[in-house]
């Protein structure tokens, strides 16, 4: 995701809903966020939906690997030449 410009990124709730069409305009086309604010404070993010996509598979990928961490940790993990013969044992079958 591209780096959020404080000054094109950043606008109160108000202007969005006046500009609605631009904004969106604006989110396709640079691929950044944008941060809508109320009462000065952060509110809600337009995110493009490519990029929230994108975010959540991270988001997953991050879980699974932490996941994978804690069972490791605990001595639930199996060695990677193991790991590899099932999986082939499996394809296989």
């Amino acid at each position: 995701m591209a780096r959020i410009r404080p000054t094109e990124d950043i606008r109160p709730l108000a202007d969005f809903r006046a500009n609605l069409a631009s904004v969106l305009r604006q989110v396709q086309r640079t691929k950044r966020p944008v941060i809508l604010t109320q009462h000065g404070r952060s509110a809600a993010v337009l995110v493009n939906a490519a990029e929230y996509e994108a975010l959540v598979d991270r988001a997953e990928l991050l879980d699974d690997v932490r996941a994978a961490e804690a069972e490791i940790e605990v001595g639930r993990g199996i060695a990677h030449g193991k790991a590899k013969a099932a999986v082939l044992a499996r394809l296989r079958a």
